[in-house]
């Protein structure tokens, strides 16, 4: 069974969204391409 994360989250990597300036914490799925990550959400990624 999963608990989720149990670590300080202000520790997390974060950077801003590349369309509105909101600020982005690392996710697990970003594990990999976080450097690549340029956007928040689905829909700001749209606008560019």
């Amino acid at each position: 069974m999963k608990y989720g994360f149990k670590g300080n989250k202000a520790d997390l990597p974060a950077k801003p969204c590349a369309a509105c300036g909101r600020a982005m914490s690392w996710r697990r799925k970003w594990a990999q391409c976080w450097d690549e990550v340029k956007y928040c959400s689905e829909r700001c990624r749209r606008q560019r």
